[in-house]
Order: structure tokens, then C-alpha cells, then sequence
């Protein structure tokens, strides 16, 4: 008899388990229930604001085929809620009233976004609601809502200095928008780049059309439009910046209310070991944006520093492709091998990046430290441990800046502006843990004039889709194979499907082969 497994949330994180589960389906071990709120199958919300802008479409965006699940013979219930999780009998109760049997549930409920508290807007955090001309960026509709601003060459106020903020910002002004971006603090990003970095990313994004609005504190939304809707985003110091729309991103906070509600452990996210299981529960597991990885154990030295969950999309999937292993051999009663599995190895800090017409940053790991800061510097140097160095360099003028801090050698933080070269080679070295030359300037040339054209593309050796870990090798296969775009090759390899930040190479790597051919 099959084990039944009921996955909640259908969101990228969700539909990569139900596509590495679907062998054990085929196979009758499991029997396989997808519930997900919204009446679409899963699609890439990360890439919303590019539907939004016009550069994609839905069907781009879409991850998972529903009808062709349910072929496979997977139960898909769309545009359902779940009301509660009743685990005494293992069962699941939907909103129209039908319950599901578990065996295995698997939480994958991901996030929701963050509203501030804002005269003007409902302040229940589980469902506020937005006036009209007021969104959160974070579904199909909100997409359509941002469509017809840019087409309109509307005013779009965007509320956060976040990476996706900054990326719909910047991709509405250049589709003809008025955009102002409102932040708190001296520079966007604050959270995760330096003052220099931030200063020159600020400078960057008001070249590229994006008016900049800083240490701005908002208290509260104006709605006096001729239809009711949103007409300016009010600041504490009494003034207002008009608009037409406006965009809230001020992060997302991960949905564990359905956990809390049926008794499971939650912190930031739902509390799960490293097998992904919840607390004290064996047939409950979490992944994705809720799933916060803290074991139970006190002593566990991993889980003494743990963070919350990432709210990056690549850690998602590889929870997902290491659980679908996982139930795989306990539904096939392989326990014993299900126990010498190796566990999820940890996850390395992420690199946020920003690749956008006319301008490039990457941003990775502890950057704050400045090069004559003697206590940061010294922090943590003990027991022969070295201490902390950093090389810098800046040209504001032409929107250029670098930062490398370093520990005997090796990266642990990083900051590159306007240098995409010098970037894509500090995030691999960064990501393989690799010591840098001894003289740091040689990294600096890479984007200097005597490099060759082309240089800047991706090293097939290295991996170019982060999100998916998808290596240059195997995008080359592909296109070898006639894939000729990225999203061909995007079906073929799952490269690109993730962030985005990666099609530029893809597109790269693409146009290498078709040179070749040609020239050959």
C-alpha cells in the first residue's frame, strides 16, 4: 500500500518536490495531494515584476503543469485553503469543507509580505487590505496592476531598498515610468552593503532614472485619487511623495500560521531538524520560506548560530530534491537506508545580486568592516586565527566600486558596483571558499580596457545558474543539443528559472556557440 503524501503550498519550492516525487508516484509507492491557495499552478514569483514590466509572460513564469500532473495520477487542488491541520487523526481540512489523509505532510507554505503599519491600510498582518493603487508585487494580478502603471507611464513609488525593490524600479523606469524609491537609512540595501557600496549603488540606480528618497521614515498612504486609489505615500516629516502606485517590498516574513495553529515549535519559521522534520513530530516536515533548519538538540554546534530561513529560492529547491529522496525510500520501505541518508549539508551564506540595464552589483557575506577599523578588524583573531583585511576601491565618478574582506586569504564579504567582471569572479571564489591573489588589483583588471570582449562570460567550468546549481558545462550541452534561447534552455537544464540574475549569461553562453558555428 502507498504512503500518502499531502504537500501545503504550491508554490517554485513545492513544484520541484512534486516533480522529483512523481518516480515514487509512477511507481504506486505514493500517493501524492497538492494544495495550494491560488488558482494557478506553481509559477516564478521572483520574476512578477518583469511580468509586470512586460519582458516575460505567464506562461514563461509557469513551473508546474497541473493537467499533466494529474495525469501522472497527482491529486491537485488549486485555489484551495487549508483551514486547519488536525494531527491526532492525520488529517488535513480543506476550506470547502473535505478533509485529506497523510501519512507524510509536508509544509510548504513559503512567505508573505511584509506591510508596515501605514495610516491607510488595514493593519492585520495575516490579511491587510490594500486600497486600490496600492501592492505588494507577489502574484499574477499584482503584475497586471504594475502593467498598467508602466504602460501608462504612470508615477510607481516603490517602499523598500531591497534587491527585488531596487530590480522593479529599475526595470519600471526604463520601460517609461516615473519611479521614487523611499528607504530608510542612508543608502538602499542597508541591511547588506556597506556605506561605500550603498553610496555608489544610490548614485548608480539615479543615473539609470530611479529618483532616490533616503532616510525616509513613512507613516501613512493618501487616497485621493478620482477612483479612491493611492495618491501618496506620506513621510513623518509631514511632506508626501505623490504617485499613481504604489509598490510595497519590505521583505517577507515566512507563513507559519498553519503550524502554530495545529502545535508544531515555530521561531521565524516553522522549527525543523536536519532531516527537515518538524519538532518532536516524524510525519511532519517543512521546506522553502517557512522552514527554518534548528534542531532540538542544545548541543548541536550548527544550529548554536543558525539564522532563520533564507527567503532565497536555490536553498528551497535543494531542500525539496533531498526530501523527495528521503520520503522516496521510506514509502518504499527502504527505513534503513532512509537512515544512513546523509543529512541536508548546510548552506553557505547567499550572494544577493543586481543585474540590470546599466548596472551590475554583487553583494555576499560580513562587508561592514572598513580597512583602518582596528577592533573589526581584530575581531575573532584568536587562537592563531588571523585577523580580517580589506582591500578597497572606489571611483565614484564613474559608478565603480570594490570591497574584499578577507580571512588568511579567503573571502568573507564582498561588495562590486559597476565592475560585472570583477563581480562574477569574486562571488566564484567566494562560493568555493578559494584564496585570492596576493595582489588584489589583479581582480580589478578584469574590467579594465585591455581585457578581451567576452571576457565577462560565463566560465562554463563554474556553475552559472545558482539557484538550481546548473554549471556552464551543462547549459552548453543543451545548446549544443538546439537549444536556441534561454528559455529552451531554461525547459531543459531548470537554469534561469530561479532569480533571473543568471540570463545574461545563459544568453552569453548562446551566443558563443552560434559564433562559432558561424565562424566554423
Amino acid at each position: 500500500m502507498s504512503e500518502q503524501v499531502v504537500i501545503v503550498g504550491f508554490g517554485p519550492v513545492a513544484a520541484r518536490l512534486v516533480d522529483e516525487l512523481l518516480p515514487a508516484v509512477r511507481a504506486g509507492h505514493v500517493g501524492l495531494t497538492v494544495v495550494g491557495e491560488e488558482a494557478e499552478a506553481a509559477y516564478n514569483r521572483v520574476l512578477v515584476a518583469d511580468l509586470g514590466v512586460g519582458r516575460t509572460t505567464a506562461d514563461a513564469l509557469a513551473l508546474s503543469d497541473a493537467a499533466a500532473l494529474v495525469a501522472e495520477g497527482v491529486d491537485v487542488r488549486l485555489g484551495v485553503r487549508v483551514r486547519r491541520v488536525d494531527r491526532a487523526r492525520q488529517q488535513v481540512l480543506l476550506s470547502g469543507g473535505d478533509s485529506v489523509h497523510y501519512d507524510r505532510l509536508v509544509f510548504a507554505t513559503g512567505s508573505r509580505p511584509v506591510i508596515p503599519n501605514l495610516t491607510g491600510i488595514n493593519p492585520d498582518p495575516t490579511s491587510p487590505v490594500l486600497p486600490a493603487g496600492v501592492t505588494a508585487l507577489r502574484d499574477l494580478r499584482d503584475a497586471d496592476v504594475l502593467r498598467r502603471a508602466v504602460d501608462g507611464g504612470k508615477r510607481v513609488v516603490v517602499l523598500g531598498g531591497g534587491v527585488l525593490g531596487l530590480e522593479t524600479a529599475l526595470a519600471a523606469a526604463e520601460e517609461g515610468a516615473t519611479v521614487t524609491v523611499v528607504h530608510n537609512g542612508p543608502h538602499p540595501l542597508g541591511r547588506n552593503i556597506d556605506r561605500g557600496g550603498g553610496a555608489v549603488l544610490a548614485a548608480g540606480l539615479r543615473r539609470c532614472g530611479v529618483r532616490m528618497a533616503g532616510n525616509a521614515r513613512s507613516t501613512g498612504v493618501e487616497h485621493n485619487a478620482p477612483d479612491g486609489g493611492f495618491s501618496a505615500l506620506l513621510l513623518d516629516d509631514g511632506s508626501a511623495i505623490d504617485g499613481d502606485l504604489l509598490v510595497i517590498s519590505c521583505g517577507v516574513r515566512p507563513r507559519t500560521e498553519l503550524a502554530e495553529g495545529c502545535g508544531l515549535s515555530t521561531a521565524a519559521g516553522i522549527l525543523v531538524d536536519h532531516r527537515l522534520r518538524a519538532h518532536h513530530e516524524p510525519h511532519i516536515f517543512a521546506i522553502g520560506d517557512c522552514a527554518e533548519v534548528r534542531c532540538p538538540d542544545p548541543d548541536c554546534s550548527a544550529c548554536r548560530n543558525a539564522k532563520g530561513p533564507s527567503g532565497l529560492v536555490g536553498p528551497g529547491w535543494r531542500q525539496a530534491e533531498w526530501l523527495a529522496e528521503y520520503l522516496t525510500l521510506l514509502a518504499s520501505g527502504a527505513l534503513d537506508d532512509a537512515e544512513v541518508l546523509p543529512e541536508l549539508p548546510a548552506e553557505q551564506a547567499g550572494v544577493i545580486v543586481l543585474k540590470a540595464r546599466g548596472l551590475n552589483m554583487a553583494v555576499a557575506g560580513d562587508n561592514s568592516a572598513d580597512p583602518w577599523d582596528d577592533e573589526a578588524l581584530n575581531a575573532g583573531a584568536v587562537n592563531g586565527r588571523p585577523r580580517l583585511q580589506v582591500a578597497q576601491w572606489a571611483d565614484p565618478e564613474h559608478g565603480r566600486y570594490v570591497k574584499m574582506t578577507t580571512r588568511g586569504g579567503v573571502l568573507e564579504g564582498l561588495v562590486a558596483v559597476g565592475m560585472p567582471r570583477t563581480a562574477a569572479e569574486l562571488v566564484g571564489l567566494f562560493e568555493r571558499s578559494a584564496e585570492l591573489p596576493a595582489d588584489r588589483s589583479l581582480l580589478l583588471r578584469l574590467d579594465g580596457p585591455d581585457q578581451l570582449p567576452g571576457a565577462g562570460t560565463a566560465d562554463p567550468a563554474g556553475t552559472v545558474c545558482r539557484c538550481a546549481g546548473v554549471s556552464g558545462t551543462a547549459i552548453q550541452d543543451a545548446v549544443a543539443e538546439g537549444c536556441s534561447t534561454v528559455a529552451e534552455v531554461s525547459k531543459a537544464t531548470r537554469a534561469g528559472t530561479g532569480c533571473g540574475g543568471c540570463h545574461e549569461d545563459i544568453k552569453g553562453l548562446i551566443e558563443k556557440h552560434f559564433q562559432a558555428v558561424s565562424a566554423a
